[in-house]
């Protein structure tokens, strides 16, 4: 079941009061402690109703009313979305709430929200349905691998300190159970690694001669959030490697080059972001 805890407005948050460092902190910790039951399911607060505005239907025509709204107590200054089993839970969770909110003169509401579940079968609750399941579909991931000739361990030691990655896991040919699979020579070579860099996996393998080819043409592109990081990205990627196009503004981005790098990767630096 999903419920809401609803945060009631008071003047303070109507006035635009921003809570102190001890609240936030105390907030915080609340979240955590649902997050870490998998309780929490989302949760924000909201701006003042002088930042908002009202839609009234009349014969099916809207009217807009801007804020301020004057039922100060009918206004809703933020929300808990939460999981839990029954109502008695939800109300345990929301009696856990911050003492330090409000002074501790806080109104807090539950609402259970409707599930699909809920509804008799029929041909628009199917649609409804499908498009739950488009909304909560997520795409493939798109991962990155790249093949070495001896240096996988050394590169991937240099992109975690430039990427701020962290390496999950390596493996060596030597620590393969094939032994078909352990080149002579090749023993302390990777074999398999992985590094995640945010949400992303970056994976690679030292190939032996003569397993097959190496991969040509192609490019791992970054996309940065400022110019800045894009200049500093690039610079630490160029050294000791090759320039392919100068970082530079284009009139698709305000930051894209390419290089080429000393173990031979092949990089695009793109950003989008105003300079």
């Amino acid at each position: 079941m999903r419920f809401l805890i609803i945060r009631k407005a008071d003047k303070n948050t109507e006035a635009g009061v921003m809570p102190g460092d001890d609240l936030i902190s105390a907030m915080g910790s609340y979240n955590q402690e649902l997050a870490n039951a998998g309780a929490m399911l989302d949760g924000t607060g909201l701006k003042p109703s002088d930042k908002g505005a009202r839609i009234k239907f009349s014969g099916g025509k809207p009217t807009v009313f801007d804020g301020p709204f004057a039922e100060t107590k009918e206004l809703i200054a933020g929300y808990t979305m939460i999981q839990a089993k029954s109502k008695e839970e939800a109300i345990e969770w929301a009696c856990r709430w911050p003492a330090l909110d409000g002074d501790g003169e806080v109104e807090l509401e539950i609402r259970q929200l409707y599930e699909l579940e809920d509804f008799a079968p029929s041909e628009g609750l199917e649609q409804h349905k499908a498009l739950q399941a488009q909304l909560s579909a997520k795409p493939p991931q798109v991962n990155t691998y790249l093949f070495f000739n001896g240096q996988c361990k050394e590169a991937f030691e240099y992109y975690a300190q430039v990427l701020g990655g962290k390496i999950e896991y390596s493996v060596t040919f030597a620590e393969c159970p094939d032994p078909t699979q352990n080149p002579p020579g090749w023993e302390d070579k990777i074999m398999h690694i992985c590094m995640t860099v945010g949400d992303r996996r970056l994976m690679a393998s030292d190939t032996p001669p003569g397993h097959f080819e190496e991969p040509k043409g192609f490019f791992v592109q970054l996309d940065m959030d400022t110019p800045e990081e894009a200049d500093r990205l690039f610079n630490a990627l160029l050294e000791g490697g090759q320039v392919r196009m100068p970082l530079q503004q284009t009139f698709w981005a305000q930051r894209f080059g390419m290089l080429v790098d000393r173990f031979g990767t092949p990089w695009m630096i793109n950003c989008n972001q105003p300079v």
